[in-house]
């Protein structure tokens, strides 16, 4: 990663406004993930186990699934990082970087904590509050919007010793009732904030590494505006970095990962050892695996696939768009098949196995791929000023 010392601000405008279809693809590809697991939400409750990575009761049929999924919010994270260096780079620098993702981070925690709760429950006022992966993205960017003043190699800086430094804090806990329990539930202890009318928030998705995955994905957006040779050879070695420090860290067992990995009775199960990564909040050891990963996929969708990459591009278009009907419509369809068919497994209805959940999402992904093609076009054709928050 080059470490220029001129500020972000500095960036030359770009000749053009056309979007990076691997960018969108990439996008794409992770809300289709993201899919999947809802899908397992609404569909699979019944099968559930407390943490379906844990290896002790979970079947590697739903471990890999989740483990699948665990691609989707630090790609998107750093991807929009990515993209407000891009928005910067078109519309006249950090200052106008920083006021829409100042107003866009306000508008989604906004939305977290009404369309997007409600989705989930059907209930205008639940018991519990969950601020999951759209708060800590509009959080993030509120963050960002200050972050995106500093110079890049200061910004790259703050991004590295968030992300792998900030596991170093895990033994810090403040119980509730004492002085700072809110704030640091919201930063780095995912845990229960008791509101004044009795009801409570969960802070599903503690925010300070996420800051880190936004500040670094800002940080690579200089390379888009490189040749694509350079480019492809800048994400290949810094997708192939990530990944050998992860493997460097998950053999030492020591650092990166509070759940140390250990020598199961059969090679899969402590393959799923291994790979059982702490996500809330996202370990270093966690962060590097997804985000390499990402990062080599991305490297992948500059150079190959192109029918793939339009047909996931349309996905990644309208990814806002997609996580709100993806949702109602998930609920809306659980709903629906226990009014039809009634309660099989308990008080729900669900499927037999991990194999329908996958059939279902691909089953809701096609008429999906058609509503964020039109939504699409609406919002490139749509002259209002609001529409660019969506």
């Amino acid at each position: 990663m080059s470490l220029s010392t001129a500020p972000l601000s500095s960036a030359p405008p770009a000749a053009s406004t056309a979007r990076i279809p691997s960018i969108d693809a990439l996008r794409g590809l992770v809300i289709l993930l993201m899919l999947v697991d809802h899908a397992r939400e609404f569909f699979f409750i019944h099968a559930q186990v407390p943490d379906p990575m844990d290896v002790a009761t979970t079947s590697p049929a739903l471990f890999f699934t989740r483990l699948a999924a665990h691609l989707c919010a630090p790609v998107f994270v750093a991807l929009t990082g990515l993209g407000a260096w891009l928005y910067a780079s078109k519309k006249g620098g950090a200052s106008a970087a920083s006021g829409f993702l100042f107003k866009r981070g306000l508008f989604l925690v906004f939305l977290e904590l009404t369309v997007v709760n409600f989705a989930w429950n059907f209930d205008v006022l639940p018991p519990t509050i969950f601020l999951q992966v759209i708060w800590a993205i509009g959080l993030s960017m509120i963050v960002l919007s200050a972050l995106v003043w500093l110079p890049r190699p200061v910004l790259i800086a703050v991004g590295l010793i968030i992300v792998l430094g900030h596991n170093l804090l895990t033994p810090i806990t403040i119980p509730e009732g004492q002085p700072g329990h809110a704030i640091w539930a919201v930063l780095h202890d995912r845990g229960f904030i008791q509101m004044p009318w009795g009801g409570q928030v969960r802070t599903s998705y503690p925010l300070l590494p996420w800051i880190g995955i936004a500040a670094l994905g800002y940080a690579i957006g200089p390379w888009f505006k490189a040749p694509a040779a350079r480019r492809l050879r800048d994400l290949t070695i810094l997708g192939l970095s990530m990944l050998a420090l992860f493997a460097v860290l998950r053999a030492i067992n020591i650092y990166g990962e509070p759940l140390p990995w250990s020598v199961w009775p059969t090679p899969l199960q402590t393959v799923m050892s291994v790979f059982n990564l702490t996500k809330y909040p996202p370990s270093a050891d966690f962060i590097l695996l997804t985000l390499g990963v990402g990062t080599l996929l991305l490297a992948a969708f500059e150079v190959i696939w192109p029918r793939l990459i339009r047909l996931l591009a349309v996905y990644g278009g309208a990814p806002l768009f997609f996580y709100l009907i993806h949702l109602y419509g998930l609920h809306l369809a659980a709903r629906a098949c226990l009014a039809i068919f009634g309660a099989n497994q308990g008080e729900v209805f669900g499927v037999p196995n991990v194999g329908w959940v996958w059939a279902i999402a691909v089953l809701a992904a096609i008429p999906s791929w058609f509503a964020c093609r039109w939504f699409a076009g609406v919002k490139r054709r749509s002259g209002q000023w609001w529409m660019k928050y969506l």
